[in-house]
């Protein structure tokens, strides 16, 4: 299941997560982004009951963007209490995804 993050969400989601939560920074107008939905999704499934899988767009939610200094979308950033411990930025494949969401998870 992917979350929705929103102001009013966010602190409840986000940082007070006793699980690490991928945030996937998001823009409806962004093809890349489109593609990674689905992508994002199934990786999701995988990790079900060890990350929280979250979208925030990033067009209605500028002022919780701007605090993790993204410079290009989809971004995905994986958070622990909050705080980010690890990034990828750019489309990446299931494999590659899973990979990396894996990778990241390992060093939490």
């Amino acid at each position: 299941m992917i979350t929705h993050i929103t102001k009013e969400n966010y602190k409840s989601v986000v940082v007070e997560s006793k699980l690490p939560v991928l945030i996937d920074f998001w823009a409806p107008w962004c093809g890349p982004c489109q593609m990674m939905g689905p992508v994002f999704e199934e990786v999701a499934k995988e990790f079900n009951g060890k990350i929280v899988f979250a979208k925030l767009n990033t067009e209605d939610y500028p002022e919780l963007t701007n605090g993790f200094g993204i410079q290009g979308i989809p971004c995905l950033i994986l958070t622990k209490s909050g705080k980010e411990v690890g990034r990828a930025v750019g489309f990446l494949p299931k494999d590659l995804l899973k990979q990396k969401v894996q990778k990241l998870y390992e060093t939490i």
